[in-house]
């Protein structure tokens, strides 16, 4: 029988609710909260939010193929520390997540690692080609409920109309990655006047809005559910937000980065800047504010892209896209918005974990008889991004030697911490 848990002196925040209590935990489980609990293991929560762990819905693990960026152990490590319990891993692997020999690994090695819930999403299409549909209903059937070809946007649209039919069909949701390749292809950094001044090619914001505009009717055509990928400009925002004024049943996300780093970033020449899609302006950025508040924008997710340090040592035009941000994602959130506290844990917790279809076991409340899948956080506390510190096998994160607000204290998952005090526990 495992060790009981009692969370002691934090403020539980749930969608309904605000109170200061304690949490007693047993096999998994909340079995009280109250007062006064006494428990095997006790963690001090004073000062701190208690609240339902984080869930990210988009998370390149790299494992199957690329494990010198990152295993999924490590990234599971990542995200414990930053707070999730539940990572939604991307399918550029190698062999990539387009059948159920590895998708079953990829659920396998979450199990062994035993941090988080590592949920693999399916391709849209095999080897994420763009060519020929994936085996959409035989993934569905073993669990899969998001599928995409992230990395890279379905460019054909009779492939991907028929994508969104079958998939209203088995009860699951297609989530884009907004791209037209055609305009983006060489590019380096938003299109705009310091990219000129720069000499650098240009990322027009165009090459994304098209996608989601396309997407959009698409949706509207086949009532099949979508969920927008890392939307990073301002039209695309406005898009989104007529389309839920149509009604139709469309979700979107935004990343830490993009909520908090500029286009003019890229001036150093510093390929840790470089990402996909590009770092805009500070007007995409008010809008993408804008967005969260309003509830146009669901989810916050990071778009964790771990990178071997020689490939992001390369020149900035051929070091490959991406960032890390499973350890940074609340400090830069609450950092750099005007979202309260209930806001900012329904855009990590509540709503990706009903996008991602896991909310019988993720962002549930802190109550008697929920599964203990929870994170505990200082919102005030101030520190300092340390790269010898980071969990994740790369170091690609662009906030070193930054100071973030707002930091993980301890993180339960299924009852057990993984994080106590700042610290991972295996």
């Amino acid at each position: 029988m495992s060790k009981s848990v009692v969370i002691k002196g934090g403020t539980i925040v749930n969608r309904d609710s605000e109170i200061k209590s304690d949490v007693r935990i047993e096999n998994g489980v909340i079995v009280e909260v109250a007062k006064n609990l006494k428990a095997d293991v006790q963690l001090d929560a004073s000062g701190c939010i208690v609240t339902s762990g984080f869930v990210d819905l988009h998370a390149h693990l790299r494992e199957p193929g690329r494990e010198e960026a990152e295993t999924i152990e490590t990234g599971s490590r990542a995200g414990a520390l930053g707070g999730y319990t539940a990572l939604v891993a991307m399918p550029n692997t190698d062999p990539p997540q387009d059948s159920i020999a590895v998708i079953d690994f990829v659920r396998e090695q979450g199990k062994r690692a035993g941090l988080v819930d590592v949920v693999p999403s399916g391709c849209i299409t095999l080897g994420r080609q763009g060519e020929t549909l994936a085996p959409m209903a035989e993934l569905a059937h073993a669990g899969v409920t998001l599928f995409t070809d992230d990395g890279v946007g379905v460019q054909n649209a009779s492939l991907m109309r028929r994508a969104l039919e079958y998939a209203k069909g088995l009860g699951v949701t297609l989530a884009q990655h907004c791209e037209v390749a055609e305009l983006t292809e060489g590019a380096v950094m938003n299109e705009c006047q310091c990219c000129t001044d720069l000499g650098l090619p240009g990322w027009p914001a165009i090459a994304e809005e098209l996608m989601v505009f396309r997407d959009i009717e698409l949706v509207r055509m086949t009532g099949a559910s979508m969920h927008f990928l890392h939307l990073s400009t301002e039209r695309s925002v406005e898009l989104v937000r007529a389309a839920k004024r149509d009604g139709l049943p469309i979700t979107a996300e935004v990343t830490p980065h993009h909520l908090s780093l500029t286009q003019e970033l890229l001036g150093t020449y510093d390929p840790v800047f470089k990402v996909n899609p590009p770092l805009r302006s500070a007007q995409d950025i008010r809008a993408l504010k804008a967005g969260l508040l309003d509830g146009t924008i669901d989810a916050i997710a990071t778009d964790h892209a771990p990178h071997p340090r020689r490939d992001k040592e390369m020149s900035l035009d051929i070091a490959p896209p991406g960032m890390l941000g499973l350890e940074t994602a609340l400090g830069v959130v609450l950092g750099n918005s005007e979202l309260e506290i209930k806001d900012v844990v329904a855009l990590l917790s509540w709503n990706p974990a009903r996008i991602a279809r896991i909310d019988a076991e993720h962002g549930r409340p802190v109550a008697i008889g929920e599964p203990a899948n929870i994170c505990i956080f200082d919102p005030d506390l101030a520190w300092s991004v340390d790269l010898e510190r980071l969990a994740s096998k790369s170091i690609n994160s662009p906030y070193v030697g930054r100071t973030l607000r707002g930091k993980i204290r301890h993180t339960l998952f299924k009852g057990t911490p993984t994080v106590i005090d700042g610290q991972a526990q295996k």
